[in-house]
């Protein structure tokens, strides 16, 4: 078990993960550990110096001609205490996107924190004299620069099913799409150079997948970094892709096996019975619990070998 909290949490708890970790570890239940955890609050609140300090007033008119330099147009949310400003922009496709700046009390002799929905890492370039119309070009030219990778990505989600994740986020690199019944590849797409072979892997029966690793194996050299990626994929594996416009999603993602849920802690099914008759998928977890349970099962190392739960191969 772990525990998950807010940044502002996160700052008071500092110092205190180990206390935190041990009381995770030996609480008998839940609400004891609650117990603990708020006695832990209240110790660390009454020690953090400068919580509740309030900001000079010079930091709140240097924020006020910012953002009136900056316009508020462009401005989508600012907090009652003006420490959270969301900044919105357009990229040059049309897409909305987002930066979050959490001031300190020290702004703008020090930078914002930002936090962005990107693949990459989004680090500011900071000086004292500058401003938020400086964080904002920065963030525009962070943008323009994950075009190609945001267009690669958008042609897949727009053309093709993906089964996995089923809402993508604008950092999101990979992509599981769906090839045919029980037959899909994951891609991972890098985002620094979106026109590149990407990182493939098939998930499936081995009679459907072995053919579409070889075609991939063989054909690799004929990657075009000058067409989409999505084309380059259709064309090296020799396949159409389920379209959205004739197929539903359910014709080709089914429920596990044994479970009977298509999600289960938010995976979706990943193996496939390997005999052509079958190809029941099962989620991993389901599968090995099951094999685990019957007496004529072997492992080997990491890895379980047993009868389908359906057709008994």
């Amino acid at each position: 078990s772990r525990i998950e909290c807010s940044w502002r949490l996160k700052k008071i708890l500092h110092g205190y993960r180990h206390i935190l970790k041990q009381r995770l570890h030996n609480c008998s239940d839940l609400v004891s550990f609650m117990v603990e955890l708020k006695t832990v609050l209240e110790i660390a609140l009454k020690n953090t110096q400068g919580l509740h300090i309030p900001r000079p007033p010079e930091y709140y008119s240097c924020l006020v001609r910012d953002l009136e330099k900056l316009g508020w147009n462009r401005v989508a949310y600012v907090d009652t205490g003006l420490t959270t400003v969301k900044l919105k922009a357009e990229d040059s496709c049309g897409r909305q996107h987002l930066i979050t700046l959490k001031l300190n009390a020290k702004y703008p002799t020090e930078p914002p924190d930002c936090l962005v929905d990107f693949p990459v890492p989004f680090a500011v370039s900071w000086m004292p004299q500058n401003s938020l119309i400086d964080i904002y070009n920065q963030f525009l030219a962070a943008l323009e620069s994950l075009k190609e990778f945001w267009d690669a990505l958008d042609e897949i989600d727009g053309k093709t099913w993906v089964l996995e994740p089923e809402n993508p986020t604008r950092s999101a690199t990979t992509r599981r799409i769906a090839i045919g019944n029980n037959v899909s590849v994951n891609v991972e797409v890098d985002p620094r150079h979106p026109n590149m072979l990407p990182e493939c892997y098939f998930l499936g029966a081995d009679h459907e997948v072995n053919p579409l690793r070889t075609k991939l194996n063989n054909n690799m050299h004929l990657w075009d970094p000058e067409i989409s990626l999505l084309q380059n994929l259709r064309e090296l594996l020799g396949i159409d892709f389920p379209s959205r416009a004739v197929l539903e999603k359910s014709d080709f993602a089914k429920d596990c096996g044994i479970c009977y849920a298509y999600r289960l802690d938010g995976s979706a099914p990943d193996h496939v019975c390997d005999d052509p008759r079958c190809g029941q998928p099962f989620h991993q977890a389901c599968l090995y619990e099951w094999l685990q349970g019957l007496p004529t099962s072997r492992q080997s190392f990491n890895v379980i070998f047993g009868e389908c739960p359906y057709c008994n191969k």
